[in-house]
């Protein structure tokens, strides 16, 4: 897969795909049914996704609280699963977001990428303040030469598919139900990074990951399946993750720590991504180190039997 982040600068053989546009913020299904009608759009086009780096709610509102689900390039990794050619992951920047609707289709999709079809969902928005709406982009479709397609929104259990529906299944404890609106495990991807080692201690050695920037999960313990990406041990795992604080050792910064079953080597630096399955319990303060190895030890066991039975 190709990433193209300035619009102003593409190669020939970047030009002339179909794209589907959006945020696509955790890839979810509705994201895959875009995704999916863009790839048949144009037989014989390269499929592409628009998509854009800050995310423009990160652009507009810095000091806000963390939302995404994804990581940039968690997000690439799904995309490029899913079989994209190109990423067109464009520099989100005052001169992007000063364009009107019109000069976004004209230089950006038309002019800039030389895009030949366009895929978006009908709740799409776009040019300065979100004054463009699809209906909008059929007709600049029709004026600068690409096609366009409009794709209704998806609905599970009544409700609409979206990031935010996702966020409250997350906040709630209820990874299902975000798996099912996403159409794969709810992912947390990183670094592994240095830790205080007290898992290893407690004979529960954790890999380390930040989960700063990220919308966060509820708080607790999870049976987790992990995927190490890079590094000797690449390959996939069963497990448990604690997120949180860790309030057992008065802990502030939010992180999650990932037990591996049957696993022994060296992970630092490495690159994990561990899937949120099921979530077993909240976090708790226990009454000394024998009763939070106790909880260790039952947590395992009720993860391995999950995780068995997938």
């Amino acid at each position: 897969m190709r990433i193209i982040r300035d619009y102003q600068f593409v190669e020939q053989q970047d030009r002339g795909a179909s794209v589907a546009i959006g945020n696509f913020d955790g890839v979810h299904q509705g994201h895959q049914a875009v995704i999916a009608i863009a790839r048949d759009a144009v037989p014989g086009a390269p499929l592409g996704i628009m998509t854009f780096e800050p995310h423009p709610r990160e652009f507009f509102a810095p000091d806000a609280p963390p939302f995404r689900l994804m990581r940039s390039d968690a997000r690439a990794h799904r995309l490029e699963k899913l079989g994209v050619d190109r990423l067109y992951e464009l520099n989100f920047n005052n001169l992007l977001s000063s364009l009107t609707p019109e000069e976004f289709a004209r230089d950006v999709i038309a002019a800039g990428l030389g895009l030949a079809h366009v895929v978006v969902g009908a709740d799409f928005c776009f040019g300065k303040g979100r004054s463009g709406k699809a209906d909008d982009l059929i007709g600049f479709g029709k004026q600068y030469g690409f096609g366009v397609t409009v794709v209704p929104l998806m609905e599970y259990s009544e409700h609409t598919v979206s990031s935010t529906a996702i966020r409250k299944a997350r906040s709630d404890g209820r990874p299902r139900d975000a798996a099912a609106m996403l159409g794969h495990w709810h992912r947390v991807e990183g670094e592994v990074i240095g830790g205080e080692q007290r898992g290893r201690e407690l004979g529960f050695p954790t890999a380390n990951m930040s989960v700063e920037g990220l919308h966060l999960p509820k708080f607790g313990v999870y049976a987790v399946l992990v995927d190490v990406l890079d590094g000797p041990h690449t390959g996939s795992y069963h497990g448990a993750a604690s997120l949180g604080i860790r309030p057992m050792f008065n802990g502030e910064q939010p992180n999650i720590e990932t037990f591996l079953f049957d696993f022994s080597g060296d992970l630092y630096g490495a690159t994990l991504s561990v899937g949120l399955v099921d979530y077993l319990r909240p976090e708790m303060k226990f009454d000394g180190l024998e009763a939070l190895i106790a909880q260790m030890d039952a947590d395992c066991a009720r993860a391995r039997t999950i995780l068995e039975s997938l």
